[in-house]
């Protein structure tokens, strides 16, 4: 049996069930919290919404089951990124005792998770129709429900994604794929942002996006605290190590639900209804518990470590401990929890105004014809990339200044590029550029090209991966592997290898732009924020993998030399040019419906907008491909000015022993010929 799919020889039966009560009291604790408070809006939710009450089963199940489902995800989210990130593999790059149990963990969570999110399609059937919920429960009403109601969609993806998620996990006990199945776990979690009032309330793309950090700061706060915990229970080993880590991902996770939680309640509450309100009562009580989070769970988590770490790192931890982790930062984040899929649940207050056709669907209003004005006159915070760009931003000055302070020195240009490359994302996403995209066909391809091509090229020239690389410390002999190590293993495994090939990297680029425009994909992505933003992630991601592998002055898993680089770029230029060309004929206008819905009375002809986007990829997208092949040029150069100051080197060495070698097969050569 392969090292992916056996288990580790010493694991022996799995000893889960120091777990398993605490993932049901947390289930109890906010089912029972979920439940009453979602019942204070039961009725004025239905008579907004306009349906009749559906029964007890669905108006009281469906708020408990998506906490209990919510809860399950954190469980699977914790326990992956214990397994991933806590435990030290083995030799054989397998997990240890401690990983594969962790693992085995966030399988089980996750096929429940999944099971689950399934059982909320009848719930949400139930709920949006007014019917029972026995009369929902049939599999043909299902695919009803999965079929026009996009709720449901969202809860069919997210158990599909659970689903491979922990069966994956089960499957596999490999230390590389270990973080790849937490990613799948965390994918699982973006379906659930399509749902409540971000989704369709005015600035719903702020309110998404929000929604999003939230979800995910909660899985792995209350995910990674269990994961510690059921470690603990079971006499694992670094338990001071472990709450270390965790105590930085929960303090990072605590930062992000409040600043989250703040932007979304900006959204939808004005400060005079936060105590007038059902919905501003529950954003009060909510704040209170992060709050408390912040403040009691992270001061008794540094005096935890520290008793543990002054006893020594093999001491026994004792149950008192435990009880306080457990009653306090558990149970408040499960109530916390709760709370959240209340507000969900609750009617947030009317809003002052009726939203206008654009505001409604694009959660903003344009004031007019894209210029310089309105797009420099426009801000608009991405809460993804834009945030991403600060964070890039700031760690790599970071790094930077770390090295300085250690007497190392750091190339100047690549520090400029870098910079330029995040102000450029930042200006690209958050500006009045980032919401036409969203609006306009021709500026969604001038952000296209930024964050494909601009973006990509400066932020490879800044050489991050070798910066991290300097900056951050080792994790040490014997210690669950740091940022640094897992680099290390992003850089050096089998699927770097294949995707660093200049070919597959070529490929992958421009069949992206193909697949997304030409395949059917742009109207279903352009009609939806989550859609926007993946094509947005997309594009910055295929662009740095594609020029880093070309240009990039970072190490690449296999070396290739400029001239071979240079044939897969001229070999991949005309398929960028007639991209563009192709765009400029296509006689069917992408994303009609979406665009004639928002109905922009200064562009009247819809094709006209395609065919000035066709010219912009056309003519935009050579420009950088240009920089790019100076770049190489200026590599080859250097490679053989290398080559022959390394000769030179050598001749000094060897007193021009190749020389003379050489100028001896001449004379001899010449003397055969005379003696001829």
């Amino acid at each position: 049996m392969s090292s992916s799919s056996k288990a580790p020889a010493t694991a022996g039966p799995l000893r889960t069930r120091s777990v398993v009560p605490l993932v049901v009291v947390l289930a109890v604790v906010g089912a029972g919290v979920a439940v009453p408070l979602s019942g204070m809006s039961t009725d004025a939710a239905l008579e907004l919404i306009g349906v009749p009450d559906p029964g007890l089963l669905t108006t009281a199940g469906l708020p408990a089951m998506r906490t209990i489902g919510e809860i399950l995800a954190a469980v699977a989210v914790g326990a992956g990124l214990f397994a991933a990130f806590f435990t030290p593999p083995q030799k054989d790059k397998t997990l240890d005792v401690d990983g594969y149990r962790a693992q085995q963990i966030a399988s089980w969570a996750n096929i429940a998770w999944a099971v689950a999110a399934a059982l909320l399609i009848p719930l949400t059937l139930s709920d949006v129709s007014g019917r029972t919920l026995w009369q929902s429960l049939p599999p043909d009403q299902w695919l009803v429900a999965i079929s026009s109601i996009d709720v449901a969609s969202s809860w069919r993806w997210a158990a599909i994604i659970a689903l491979v998620a922990g069966v994956g996990q089960r499957l596999t006990v490999s230390w590389r794929w270990s973080v790849i199945w937490l990613a799948v776990t965390v994918l699982s979690l973006l379906p659930v942002a399509a749902t409540g009032h971000a989704s369709g309330s005015t600035a719903h793309d702020i309110a998404t996006n929000s929604l999003i950090i939230h979800l995910f700061g909660a899985a792995f706060y209350v995910g990674g605290l269990v994961a510690v915990i059921a470690h603990t229970l079971r006499g694992g080993a670094r338990v001071a190590l472990a709450l270390r880590r965790y105590s930085v991902v929960a303090t990072v996770a605590i930062v992000a639900l409040g600043l989250s939680g703040v932007i979304n309640a900006l959204v939808r509450v004005l400060p005079s209804d936060l105590f007038s309100s059902t919905y501003g009562l529950l954003v009060v009580a909510k704040a209170l518990c992060l709050g408390l989070l912040a403040v009691f769970g992270l001061a008794v988590r540094r005096r935890i470590i520290a008793r543990i770490e002054s006893r020594g790192a093999n001491a026994p931890v004792d149950r008192g401990t435990l009880l306080r982790i457990v009653l306090v930062e558990s149970v408040v984040m499960a109530g916390t929890m709760a709370l959240a899929v209340s507000l969900g649940r609750t009617p947030p207050p009317a809003p002052r105004y009726i939203p206008t056709r654009q505001e409604a669907l694009l959660g903003f209003e344009l004031p007019g014809p894209f210029s310089f004005g309105t797009v420099f006159g426009l801000w608009r915070f991405d809460l993804v990339l834009g945030l991403a760009s600060v964070i890039l931003l700031g760690l790599y000055v970071w790094g930077v200044v770390h090295l300085h302070r250690r007497g190392d020195a750091w190339p100047v240009g690549r520090t400029v590029s870098w910079v330029l490359g995040c102000v450029t994302m930042f200006l690209t996403t958050s500006t009045g550029l980032g919401m036409y995209m969203m609006a306009d066909f021709a500026s969604h391809m001038v952000g296209h090209m930024l964050l494909s091509m601009l973006v990509p090229v400066m932020l490879v020239l800044g050489g991050p991966f070798t910066l991290a690389l300097r900056a951050l410390p080792a994790a040490g002999r014997g210690n669950p592997p740091g940022p640094r190590e897992w680099l290390v293993e992003f850089i050096n495994n089998p699927l770097s290898h294949f995707l660093t090939h200049p070919v597959v990297a070529a490929v992958q680029f421009v069949a992206g732009f193909y697949l997304v425009y030409f395949a059917g994909f742009y109207d279903a992505l352009v009609s939806d924020h989550i859609g926007h933003m993946f094509m947005n992630v997309h594009f910055l991601i295929s662009g740095y993998l594609f020029y880093w592998v070309l240009i990039g002055v970072d190490a690449a898993p296999r070396q290739y030399s400029p001239i071979y680089k240079l044939m897969v770029l001229l070999g991949s230029l005309p398929f960028h040019a007639f991209f563009g060309i192709m765009l400029m004929n296509y006689p069917t206008v992408l994303g009609e419906t979406w665009y004639a819905g928002i109905g922009l009375p200064w562009i009247p002809d819809l094709l006209q907008s395609q065919r000035v986007g066709g010219g912009i990829a056309w003519a935009a997208g050579e420009i950088p491909l240009f920089v790019v092949m100076l770049a190489l040029a200026w590599q080859w150069f250097q490679s053989d000015m290398r080559e022959a100051r390394r000769g030179e080197r050598q001749a000094d060495r060897d007193e021009d022993a190749e020389l003379r070698a050489y100028n001896e097969m001449l004379r001899q050569m010449s003397q055969g010929g005379n003696r001829g």
